[in-house]
């Protein structure tokens, strides 16, 4: 079951929520710069995200599973709309979207490599994607006072095998939100010291992990391998054929 939109505002309304979403906002900027002319879509619970991008993109398109209700969201601006939708159906055109963020969405999808194929389908061909889910390893898949305590985590090998099975090329990776999920103001201050300091000590236990890859219209050939001898066949000659004795 998905949570409602309004525990998932008031969380990102206080100030872990806050620090969360630029930490994240800080990892896609990185990523993708400002996205500048392109067309962007947010998926699952992604506003957060999709507010890192305020004037660069061509268009700007909010997702939201029904199940969280009606959201709150600022979309002023030229070809930006916030829309509910199904899960895991998406009611846009194929290949639309040059860029794809998903947050808060895989985790409680009830059906992973549906929710792809469908992400696959409107991701333009060589369009790229982030997707972001709740660390198996870390503190805040157990944070259930936060988003990312609710679903089902992953770890970062998981996402790849799905990632390469739903015909994307992973093409880079990370974690991120080292600092403990907690309010207090020391903490949530200091949100991008802790990052640093994480990423150094312990760089697998960031309470997220993302993961770049980008839309490919072929599976990759495979190099064979043969197969292993198992048993040693011995094949028998064919009997000769009786010759006539001539008179």
């Amino acid at each position: 079951m998905r949570q409602d939109a309004v525990t998932l505002e008031r969380f990102y309304a206080s100030d872990l929520g806050k620090a969360a979403a630029r930490i994240l906002a800080g990892k896609l900027t990185d990523l993708w710069g400002d996205a500048k002319g392109l067309s962007v879509l947010g998926l699952g619970y992604a506003l957060p995200a999709l507010d890192a991008f305020a004037t660069g993109p061509r268009r700007i398109i909010a997702a939201v599973p029904h199940e969280h209700g009606p959201v709150s969201w600022d979309y002023s601006g030229r070809g930006n709309a916030a829309v509910a939708v199904g899960d895991p159906r998406l009611p846009f055109p194929d290949g639309l979207f040059d860029r794809v963020i998903i947050l808060h969405g895989l985790e409680e999808t009830g059906d992973p490599r549906a929710y792809l194929r469908e992400i696959w389908r409107v991701t333009a061909p060589e369009g790229r994607i982030v997707l972001t889910a709740a660390n198996r390893s870390g503190l805040w898949s157990r944070a259930t006072r936060t988003p990312f305590g609710h679903g089902r985590p992953w770890t970062r090998s998981q996402l790849s095998n799905l990632l390469s099975t739903g015909l994307f090329q992973v093409t880079a990776s990370s974690s991120a939100l080292y600092m403990p999920p907690t309010d207090l103001g020391l903490v949530t201050s200091a949100a991008e010291g802790w990052e640093a300091m994480g990423r150094f000590i312990m760089p697998g236990m960031g309470g997220v992990v993302l993961i770049e890859a980008v839309k490919r219209l072929y599976a990759p050939p495979r190099s064979g391998t043969a197969a292993p001898v198992t048993d040693q066949v011995r094949i028998a000659r064919p009997a000769r054929a009786a010759t006539r004795e001539e008179h």
